[in-house]
């Protein structure tokens, strides 16, 4: 019986070490951009283009409606993880770097800085 309690512990350890492996702090420069336009605003700004939007509007006006925020960069569309973070309201639609956990095609943001 200890064999077994023994077998279960360690394959749970494994397994908790496992999901830490896809992770990947990384800091990558891009745009913070909302999930129905993603890399680019020009479809929403062609059907809203009385409206004058800049690409912050846009975003903002496509998560307050429901969207989510993403980061692109280098033409790939990551999900971010934590959508409550205070710096993507204040830099959406802006061209930033972005330090944060990478795991497939969601990152998990620590630090947003404005592009000089």
């Amino acid at each position: 019986m200890k064999r077994v309690f023994k077998s279960l512990g360690m394959i749970a350890l494994f397994a908790g070490l496992g999901s830490f492996a896809g992770a990947a702090t990384m800091t990558m420069d891009g745009m913070i951009s909302d999930s129905a336009c993603g890399a680019s605003h020009a479809k929403m700004m062609q059907e809203h283009k009385d409206a004058k939007m800049t690409d912050r509007d846009c975003t903002l006006a496509c998560v307050k409606a429901g969207g989510k925020f993403v980061f692109v960069s280098g033409g790939k569309v990551y999900n971010v993880a934590n959508q409550k973070l205070a710096a993507l309201t204040q830099h959406a639609g802006e061209t930033v770097s972005v330090t944060g956990n990478v795991k497939g095609d969601t990152i998990t943001v620590s630090k947003v800085s404005t592009k000089k």
